[in-house]
């Protein structure tokens, strides 16, 4: 990751999450977290709750739609527990996994992936067998067949949300669904929420759109990510439909700015962009990587987490807003003591234009 931005050592050291923003307290909402605002490299600081002030009419916000799954389910190999991550569905029936230890704390850490043929027994006699690492160069992510049942119904029945180790304590599914999730008609979902979109509130969203505003929803079931090892994106599914092609078309054409809310989203649209540069309806797999090498070709801003020295997601940051931008915004994140991960603070990264709006 030689080209990735050099963010802060140890940036996020006491400064994670560890609940959702509504139980920190008495008359707390989702949207009481704070708005950190790049402009270039112009850092401003905001609630959550001003974000209407600081977007201007005709902005598009580009929004990930994929519910989150109660994705987690408790198996054994032999004797020994184990947690399953269901990471991935793929086309043949197969899903990706992963397999990890309990720590006896309510959380996992991390073991290593197979062998072929090892037998996880699941809940209500169902069971998998793994088969093939999912790319040749991780044996974190596995194949893996299943069976004595759909796993849909496996994970409404016995599942819960991903959860990690710098969280307080597990939390109902209902905190990791967006307020711009829709359930999927065959059950398909995102293994990790697609974060960037929790703050906001129906009451927000309304506010948004009354003050011209508007929104292009796509989706991008997003899969396990790699907790420790940082690894790129691998392949996810997506779709990204008329309406919103032709509206992120439309926004483009009168000079407004197409604002992706998440890293899912960013993957989604600049997934959906052909030779010409015109986004239309896709649907499938991608495995694109945003790399400020490739850089962006539709996304002119981003609403996103605070992301770890060593995530990927970093090199996609540095392709919405480049070196200089992110390493200032996060010197700053870091002097202001934001907080960190899926429950945390948010970054708005913006196109620098000399001109300090809402601020």
């Amino acid at each position: 990751m030689s080209s990735a931005v050099r963010a802060p050592g140890g940036l996020s050291a006491g400064r994670s999450a560890r609940v959702p923003a509504e139980r920190r307290g008495p008359g707390r909402e989702r949207d009481d977290v704070r708005l950190l605002v790049s402009r270039g490299t112009e850092v401003t600081h905001h609630a959550f709750r001003e974000l209407p002030s600081v977007l201007r009419a005709g902005d598009l916000l580009v929004v990930n739609t994929s519910p989150t799954l109660a994705a987690a389910v408790d198996g054994r190999i032999g004797c020994a527990p184990v947690v399953v991550h269901f990471s991935t569905r793929g086309d043949d029936g197969r899903w990706a996994i992963e397999l990890r230890d309990p720590d006896g704390k309510g959380t996992t850490r991390a073991r290593a992936g197979g062998p072929a043929g090892v037998r996880v027994g699941l809940p209500d006699g169902a069971g998998l067998v793994l088969e093939e690492p999912l790319s040749g160069g991780s044996g974190r992510l596995w194949w893996a067949r299943v069976s004595g049942g759909a796993v849909p119904g496996l994970l409404r029945a016995h599942g819960r949300p991903i959860r990690y180790a710098y969280t307080e304590r597990d939390q109902p599914l209902s905190a990791y669904q967006t307020v711009f999730a829709l359930p999927s008609a065959d059950g398909a979902g995102s293994a990790e929420m697609p974060s960037a979109a929790r703050p906001f509130t129906a009451r927000l969203v309304a506010e948004l759109v009354s003050r011209g505003v508007g929104f292009a929803p796509v989706t991008l079931h997003t899969g396990v990510a790699s907790a420790e090892a940082h690894e790129p994106p691998y392949p996810e599914r997506f779709a990204v439909s008329a309406a919103s092609a032709r509206a992120i078309g439309a926004a483009r054409a009168a000079g407004c700015r197409v604002i992706a809310v998440g890293t899912t989203a960013v993957r989604a649209v600049e997934a959906a962009v052909g030779a010409d540069g015109v986004v239309r309806a896709r649907e499938g797999w991608t495995d694109l990587v945003v790399t400020p090498e490739r850089g962006v070709r539709v996304v002119d801003g981003l609403l996103t987490g605070l992301h770890e020295p060593e995530a990927s997601h970093l090199l996609m940051l540095e392709a919405v807003a480049g070196r200089a931008a992110l390493e200032r915004g996060y010197a700053q994140a870091v002097r202001g003591r934001y907080l960190w991960h899926e429950f945390g603070d948010v970054h708005l990264l913006l196109p620098g234009t000399g001109v300090v709006e809402g601020a």
